[in-house]
């Protein structure tokens, strides 16, 4: 296993980034130096992961050399309601670092998928540590399909899922730069929503969003909900329209297109 680590608590989160070569998860690299008192800012991005996860504990197909496949360590002074937005917040940065170092048309649906032409390209996964009820940490988790041609995703994921590479038409995009540009990105929208608050987050967030203007099926415990996505609420929420005109907020849970 290789290791460059730039771990300077003055610098730029881009001067605390540490490579690894092949781990089980990045997630799990990163809590570890979390817990060790890692600044933040200080992020893990490795080259394999063996056993790398998404929501609920899904597998996430996370290739040598195909990705970028990256965790960041965040410290916000923040109550535990509030820690959703951050998730919309790095879905912002992120979608804003392929648009612009890729050229695609990414676009979010809720809360953290990245999508092309309706196919997944990167998922964000957003891991909250507690200590005495408030979040001590969190772990931005981010995982993007660069350089995959179809024939390397697993059979059953052909259909949903694609790269960058695909989506530019076989041109691979330069992983050093993409990932430059997503921490860079992440650190000037942290900054900016510890300074202006959670509404110019959200309203970039719904300018890219594809997930607005859709019929949306939320499956529950006990039910299956469903309205038109209308747009986020002051916390971070998806606000919903049923048939009946009522509006409801989803917080957290899976959803599905209807049209």
């Amino acid at each position: 296993m290789s290791m460059d680590r730039h771990n300077g608590a003055e610098g730029g989160w881009l001067e605390r980034l540490v490579r690894l070569d092949t781990v089980v998860s990045t997630q799990e690299e990163a809590r570890r130096l979390a817990e060790s008192g890692a600044p933040e800012g200080t992020a893990v991005m490795a080259e394999e992961q063996t056993g790398g996860r998404g929501r609920q504990g899904r597998r996430w197909h996370s290739p040598r050399g195909q990705g970028i496949w990256m965790s960041v360590v965040l410290r916000p002074r923040l109550t535990a309601a509030a820690a959703p937005q951050l998730t919309l917040l790095a879905g912002v940065a992120v979608c804003e670092a392929l648009r612009e170092v890729a050229g695609v048309e990414a676009g979010i649906k809720w809360p953290n998928d990245l999508l092309i032409g309706g196919r997944k390209v990167c998922g964000i996964l957003l891991e909250a540590h507690f200590r005495e009820g408030v979040p001590d940490y969190l772990i931005a988790g981010i995982g993007v399909d660069c350089l995959a041609v179809e024939e390397d995703f697993p059979e059953e994921l052909r259909a949903v899922a694609t790269s960058l590479r695909i989506e530019r038409g076989g041109v691979p995009v330069d992983r050093e730069e993409l990932a430059a540009a997503m921490l860079s990105g992440l650190e000037e929208r942290y900054r900016q929503y510890f300074a202006e608050g959670f509404a110019p987050i959200a309203a970039r967030w719904e300018e890219l969003s594809v997930t607005l203007g859709r019929r949306i099926a939320l499956a529950g415990p006990k039910e299956q909900r469903t309205g038109v996505a209308a747009g986020l609420d002051e916390n971070g929420g998806l606000r919903l329209v049923n048939d009946a005109g009522e509006t409801f907020t989803v917080l957290s849970g899976e959803i599905e297109w209807m049209n």
